[in-house]
């Protein structure tokens, strides 16, 4: 378990980099939207390509995949319900917190949790496709529509289509569906930039941190702490349930669905909260509290079920 520390504490230095580097102000007031355009437009799609490419084809379509899909799709849809029909959200704002709710972090996160947990990174892979050409897409699309006004159906494509995420996913699983294997020559180059995207992420949202009050009144703390709730509680026990009963899975598989779905919120909900500019708060506040709170969720399932 020393493995999984150490994981947390790689992430939560970038993050206070992230949070030091905002209190001495060194990187000056322009560095937040600079970053999330660079992470979102450059480094993210370079690192999703460098992943997927390599994966295993039969792993990203394995019985972990419609498990997992079943689980996150439960808990984006429960939040979207309550958020739009009691809580009267705007559309583009409950997408953000739908996102919070079931979108994990299946990459930088979950590729060592896996390593660690489950003894094989090829574990990640399925939630990573899952999230990045299913998920990603719709939501995208949506924010697009509704913060920038793209809502004809050729503009809603042109822009889903014309994303950079989005390019580097298709791309990744192209190359990995086709077996080709690009030389040295091509991927070291991709994945050396590829690597620059989690760093930065992380001291981007330890930006984001200063002078700012987590769980602050007035700022979404009944949907932070719902989406919290489904994240790391409900996302969990359904997946277990409908791995046991409705797939039949036992043994390790149960146990890897189980463990995916526990993993934090994905630093990628913020990253898509700061380009659209909606529900930063909430995404920010969620990303804090799951990261923090999915370690003693992780422990138990791995007393339970591991």
């Amino acid at each position: 378990m020393i493995d999984i520390f150490t994981g947390f504490a790689v992430i939560a230095l970038a993050v206070f980099v992230g949070w030091i580097a905002g209190r001495t102000g060194v990187l000056g007031p322009e560095a937040r939207p600079m970053l999330a355009r660079l992470n979102f437009s450059v480094l993210a799609p370079f690192l999703l390509f460098s992943v997927l490419a390599k994966a295993d084809v039969g792993a990203l379509f394995s019985v972990l995949l419609p498990v997992s899909a079943i689980a996150a799709v439960a808990m984006m849809l429960v939040f979207g319900l309550v958020a739009m029909l009691l809580w009267r959200r705007r559309l583009e704002h409950t997408v953000i917190g739908s996102l919070a709710s079931g979108y994990v972090n299946g990459n930088n996160f979950g590729i060592p949790i896996a390593v660690y947990m489950l003894g094989d990174a090829a574990y990640s892979a399925p939630v990573v496709l899952l999230q990045l050409l299913l998920f990603a897409p719709v939501a995208l699309a949506i924010l697009g529509a509704r913060v920038h006004g793209n809502t004809s159906v050729a503009a809603i494509v042109r822009t889903t289509f014309t994303n950079p995420i989005i390019l580097g996913s298709l791309a990744g699983v192209l190359v990995a569906v086709s077996g080709l294997e690009l030389p040295p020559i091509v991927m070291e180059p991709i994945e050396l930039i590829g690597h620059a995207a989690v760093p930065l992420m992380l001291i981007s949202y330890g930006l984001s941190l200063h002078g700012q009050r987590l769980f602050a009144p007035g700022s979404g703390r009944r949907e932070v702490a719902f989406a919290t709730v489904l994240k790391l509680v409900a996302m969990p026990v359904t997946a277990w349930a409908v791995g046991a009963f409705v797939f039949g899975l036992d043994g390790h598989e149960l146990y890897a669905v189980t463990v995916l779905a526990a993993l934090p919120t994905a630093q990628n909900v913020f990253v898509y909260a700061q380009r659209y500019e909606t529900a930063e708060v909430v995404a920010r506040d969620t990303v804090f509290l799951t990261t923090i709170g999915s370690v003693p969720v992780l422990l138990a399932v791995a007393l339970l079920l591991g």
